[in-house]
């Protein structure tokens, strides 16, 4: 059990890398306006939880063989078809949730930044 968890972990962290990566660059390439960036980051990263809850609550019922975990599994580590299903989708759920509070939580700093980062620059750049 502990090398499938561990191997979900790997899995689903893999893709979160991936997404995690065009946000950081969405972000770069958005630097002159940094409030623009910080808020558009934090609404990617919102959009992500979303995909990561869809994932978990769909997990359960996706068929256990298509799944990356599966395949990354030696032959001698996989569970018995009688329970594969219930194993494996049961720790892709709980790593998809682990991973979609990470991103609600950055999305909340990232969207609070950009507020205040657009508020503190509105008062430079007023006339006055």
């Amino acid at each position: 059990m502990d090398r499938i968890a561990r191997l979900a972990e790997i899995s689903v962290a893999r893709g979160c890398g991936f997404g995690a990566l065009a946000i950081f660059t969405m972000t770069v390439g958005l630097l002159g306006m940094p409030g623009t960036a910080l808020k558009l980051a934090g609404a990617a990263s919102l959009l992500t939880t979303a995909v990561l809850l869809f994932k978990a609550a769909t997990a359960l019922t996706r068929p256990y063989k298509h799944t990356e975990l599966w395949l990354m599994l030696d032959p001698a580590d996989r569970p018995a078809s009688s329970i594969a299903q219930t194993v494996i989708g049961r720790a892709l759920r709980d790593c998809y949730l682990k991973f979609a509070y990470r991103f609600a939580a950055g999305s909340g700093l990232l969207l609070t930044l950009g507020l205040v980062v657009s508020l503190a620059l509105e008062g430079v750049h007023a006339p006055g």
